[in-house]
């Protein structure tokens, strides 16, 4: 396999990996999509940001976070808060039920890739994560595109 090749077969494999996680996340909380999943995760590790945040860390279109975030908060997982540093800026943190959702949904997700990845020999494991490492540090530098909702 040549390196064009490579590429080819490392695209069409992100994107089965993809459309799998997509399809995965209403198994794992039927209210909860892979979108809602990666936002409640990155409300966790920020404490709480503002949805303009949320959209420009994932380059999603704003309307797509609002239109997530609205339901995330009808669903009592989220709420918006005015921000003590700004009260005209609205700040959006998980809520005791979001912390439990997300808990519960990334203990499954783990157990899941555990599954998956159990007869890998441990050095495959640490080089497919560095891999991953790598190719995700490096999309952070605007060579993808915009983010699928």
């Amino acid at each position: 396999m040549d390196a064009a090749e490579a590429v080819e077969a490392i695209q069409r494999e992100m994107t089965v990996f993809a459309r799998r996680a997509r399809a995965s996340a209403g198994r794992m909380h039927p209210e909860l999509s892979l979108v809602s999943y990666t936002l409640l995760g990155h409300l966790e590790t920020s404490g709480g940001c503002r949805a303009t945040d949320l959209a420009a860390h994932y380059a999603l279109d704003k309307s797509t976070v609002s239109r997530q975030v609205t339901a995330l908060e009808r669903a009592g997982l989220v709420e918006r808060r005015p921000d003590p540093s700004d009260q005209r800026v609205q700040v959006v943190r998980l809520t005791a039920a979001g912390r439990r959702i997300l808990a519960q949904v990334t203990d499954r997700r783990r157990a899941a890739f555990a599954e998956r990845l159990a007869d890998w020999p441990e050095e495959d494991l640490r080089r497919f994560a560095g891999y991953l490492e790598r190719y995700n540090a490096r999309a952070g530098h605007g060579t993808d595109g915009p983010a699928e909702a």
